[in-house]
């Protein structure tokens, strides 16, 4: 089931990107929302084009490349004035991109926008506005605190690092504990994934407010424990019994001795996006005892068969892109509920393998968590 899970990964990640038809370009470019401060360029238009202007006067050559590890790209052209220029030929997805630049086949990031840590390394990213992206906005709302923290790992001989989201009123009221999801990343990125690229915090304190979830900490750390290259064969090198270990021995503990946490499995899940579902696929099924919610986001899926004869999950919630393998999240979910699990899927309509895709199931995930 891993490895299964495993293709459908690695397919999704690679059929990902700019996929819309040439037509006519609306001329209302805006900067990009995650453009540094007082840059104009990145921008992007209405229909979900992107325009760039980078400054090499001495390059004879500046490529955009877009996309998870940099496939597809626009090829920019040099004015007089030392400035490149170009603009997507399709429209892109809604939601958040990596990308960066390439100059005289050198990679460079965009000066102009934010960094953000994906395809192992920091790549510029842009926004593209979302029809519904109301979900995920920074409103004027009671706010939760996102901080970092190192918890000893014995079994790695280091500290290691994890963000913690705690929600409003953490800090009011010592006397109450909260449940606990574990969230993790993708490949290619780190524990700074769910806060920067996917506003999971945002979209916590947007439903708390509107009183749609009990309010719960999320817990995000990085998800690897030994060093592997880019591509598909690094990944398969990857073992996760070594962060098996780190999670369940010793960043859980950590968390419920340092954080007014109800510590039992009733109060506690695990969920992840891509190859963090992959984790959570395979950390839940031989530890089931320690989670009992499961969310896998673009991760793969689970079977009655190896779910037989475990602790069972209070939820097993499903989802993926509707570009991605829709018919398998739902077959599986119907199969889970014939054999008596409360299993949930959900699709993200007109999205790939990508971020957008994941803030919406974290919308629709988290008032099912911790009901009871």
């Amino acid at each position: 089931m891993y490895l299964r899970s495993f293709a459908i990964v690695l397919a999704a990640i690679f059929t990902c990107g700019v996929g819309k038809a040439q037509t006519a370009v609306a001329d209302d470019f805006k900067p990009s929302t995650f453009n540094q401060p007082g840059q104009e360029y990145p921008q992007v238009n209405s229909q979900g084009y992107a325009r760039f202007r980078i400054k090499a006067p001495q390059a004879d050559s500046v490529k955009v490349s877009l996309g998870l590890g940099g496939r597809g790209g626009t090829k920019l052209v040099k004015g007089a004035d030392g400035y490149f220029t170009g603009t997507t030929e399709g429209s892109m997805d809604e939601g958040f991109h990596y990308y960066h630049l390439t100059v005289d086949g050198g990679t460079f990031n965009d000066p102009g926008t934010l960094n953000f840590y994906g395809s192992t390394r920091w790549e510029s990213g842009i926004e593209i506005p979302a029809h519904d992206k109301d979900f995920y906005a920074l409103k004027n709302v009671p706010h939760g605190h996102v901080q970092q923290v190192l918890f000893p790992s014995a079994s790695t001989q280091t500290s290691r690092r994890a963000y913690v989201y705690t929600p409003p009123g953490y800090e009011k009221d010592k006397s109450k504990k909260y449940p606990v999801l574990y969230l993790q990343h993708g490949w290619g990125e780190d524990e700074t994934a769910w806060s920067n690229q996917g506003h999971a915090n945002l979209i916590m304190d947007n439903l708390i407010s509107e009183n749609k979830l009990a309010p719960f900490i999320i817990v995000m750390t990085y998800g690897m424990t030994n060093d592997v290259k880019m591509g598909a064969g690094g990944l398969r090198n990857f073992k996760v019994d070594a962060f098996q270990t780190v999670l369940t021995d010793e960043l859980v503990p950590y968390v419920d001795a340092n954080f007014r946490t109800v510590a039992d499995r009733a109060h506690r899940a695990m969920a992840g996006l891509s190859m963090g579902g992959m984790e959570t696929h395979s950390i839940t099924l031989a530890k089931p005892e320690t989670f009992g919610y499961y969310g896998l986001l673009s991760g793969g899926t689970f079977t009655p068969e190896e779910l037989a004869g475990k602790a069972k999950p209070k939820l097993i919630f499903i989802s993926c892109g509707s570009r991605e393998r829709p018919e398998g999240v739902k077959n599986a979910s119907t199969a889970l509920k014939a054999a008596g699990y409360n299993a949930v899927a959900y699709v993200s309509e007109n999205t790939g393998h990508e971020f957008l895709t994941w803030r919406r199931s974290l919308h629709e995930m988290a008032p099912l968590l911790f009901k009871n």
